[in-house]
């Protein structure tokens, strides 16, 4: 059955090279599937962690998720596919909602009203912009939900 060869994720962290001109900086994810993917994204603030959501970034298409230079070396991100199958996502928990949503905390997420999904750690080596690619294969012994996760940093 088609659905037991199901999308793998990867991951592939690109540093966004800055030429002579002003860079942007930014946190973007890039969409290399070709099916629309909902991201949230979760970072720690100085009062605070803060988890929102929900971009949907359309097949072969980028968007920018945090704006500005970044401030942390960590953020982290949960993506899941249009279709429910494909999925990436990690051990870190943070409280999601269904709909858009930017939320204070990770304690207590069920008692607040909200789900709870574990999210993937993404060091950005305290550069000031970061890019995540999401990439799918199908690969013949690929098991159900199973992401594999590779990162890749390029100068």
């Amino acid at each position: 059955m088609l659905l037991r060869y199901i999308a793998e994720w990867f991951l592939a962290l690109t540093f966004l090279e800055f030429g002579a001109s002003p860079a942007l900086a930014d946190f973007r994810v890039c969409n290399a599937t070709q099916r629309t993917v909902g991201v949230a994204v979760g970072y720690r603030t100085a009062s605070s962690w803060i988890s929102e959501g929900w971009w949907q970034i359309d097949p072969t298409s980028c968007k920018t998720l945090i704006e500005g230079p970044l401030s942390s070396r960590f953020y982290y991100l949960y993506a899941e596919d249009s279709s429910g199958i494909g999925r990436w996502d990690g051990i870190v928990n943070m409280c999601v909602s269904e709909n858009e949503f930017k939320i204070n905390g990770v304690k207590n997420c069920f008692t607040r009203g909200f789900q709870k999904f574990g999210f993937r750690e993404i060091d950005t080596k305290n550069q000031i912009s970061w890019m995540v690619q999401l990439i799918e294969t199908v690969p013949p012994s690929s098991p159900l939900n199973n992401p594999i996760v590779t990162g890749t940093v390029k100068p």
